[in-house]
């Protein structure tokens, strides 16, 4: 049993450095995009008189500016993600409540399906989450998910693509 403890605790103990680099360009770039898309979000939102932003969104920012060509950053993802985890978020807080099954089978499911459907979006997990402890209404899945998903791609592609040394996305489907 030690043995294998100790190959367990093995796994977690690397001399690697990470390979993120650092850039000055890439930070303003990045704080520009997120900047810019949050502004318009909340603008958006105290326009229109609807709700636009959630917390999530600002994370999806990071990718979508400083992680452009990751698959994970892709509209599909963006825009999939985010709606499937709030679908997620919604079915289970309509069926079960908003207990700790009931959020802990939303997270889950809703990231199983976001690999299951090729949309795999880290920020988007936290939408289950958003649901459930707000109580939402089913219209919380047009505002703010898949309008306010559908801002943020709009952004960055008109950001990104502003970029001499960019292009996004790098997929579509």
């Amino acid at each position: 049993m030690y043995k294998n403890l100790k190959l367990y605790f093995n796994k977690s103990s690397t001399q690697a450095r990470s390979p993120l680099k650092v850039s000055m360009w890439q930070a303003i770039l990045a704080f520009i995009g997120g900047f810019i898309t949050i502004f318009i979000l909340v603008s958006l939102s105290e326009g229109l008189h609807l709700s636009l932003l959630i917390a999530p969104f600002g994370a999806s920012c990071v990718l979508a500016f400083a992680l452009p060509e990751a698959a994970v950053s892709q509209p599909r993802n963006i825009i999939g993600g985010h709606f499937i985890t709030a679908l997620c978020g919604l079915v289970i807080y309509h069926w079960l409540g908003n207990g700790i099954w009931a959020l802990s089978l939303a997270v889950g499911l809703g990231i199983a399906l976001m690999i299951l459907t090729k949309t795999t979006h880290p920020p988007a997990g936290a939408n289950p989450i958003v649901v459930i402890t707000a109580a939402s209404s089913w219209s919380f899945l047009i505002t703010p998910v898949l309008v306010g998903s559908i801002v943020v791609v709009c952004v960055a592609l008109l950001y990104n693509n502003l970029i001499k040394h960019r292009k996004y996305p790098t997929f579509w489907l």
